[in-house]
């Protein structure tokens, strides 16, 4: 029996290529629930369709919610009994972000200030937020808004 025995994991920007990593990587072991969540209805209908064929024993462990990191309300709903988040939901196209900074502001900094204020409400064990490279000493838009996330991030451990 592991540590996550009978707990739930919850995986912002589930339907991503990170997502389906971290999923894999859970899925056949003896977690309870897997949450996915993410903006994208067909990405999350493909992949409940995919694992439903793939892996039919360990499918119904999958839960699926659609919704924005920039939205409590959607958060609240999917959070409630969650044991562990893997925060993977963000823009990370750089150029993308250089010609849309409060995309990148709103989704990245605030999506995240959300799900880790509310995995402090909700006493979530573990939260592990995906950074970049290019949080290291950054100079473009989507480095300072990384760097800006790890740094809240790392204050509400201090609290």
């Amino acid at each position: 029996m592991s540590v996550f025995a009978g707990k739930t994991l919850m995986i912002t920007g589930g339907t991503g290529s990170f997502g389906n990593a971290v999923l894999n990587r859970f899925l056949m072991t003896d977690i309870a629930e897997i949450r996915i969540f993410s903006r994208d209805e067909k990405k999350q209908d493909d992949m409940r369709h995919e694992y439903q064929v793939k892996y039919p024993e360990y499918a119904n462990k999958i839960k699926f919610y659609i919704g924005d990191v920039r939205n409590k309300s959607t958060l609240k709903t999917a959070m409630r009994g969650v044991d562990y988040v893997f925060h993977a939901a963000a823009y990370k196209h750089v150029p993308m972000m250089e010609d849309n900074p409060c995309e990148a502001i709103q989704n990245n900094v605030e999506g995240t200030r959300n799900i880790a204020d509310l995995s402090v409400k909700y006493g979530v064990k573990k939260f592990v937020m995906i950074s970049t490279d290019k949080a290291v000493n950054p100079t473009n838009v989507m480095g300072c808004s990384k760097r800006i996330c790890e740094i809240y991030v790392q204050s509400l451990d201090k609290a």
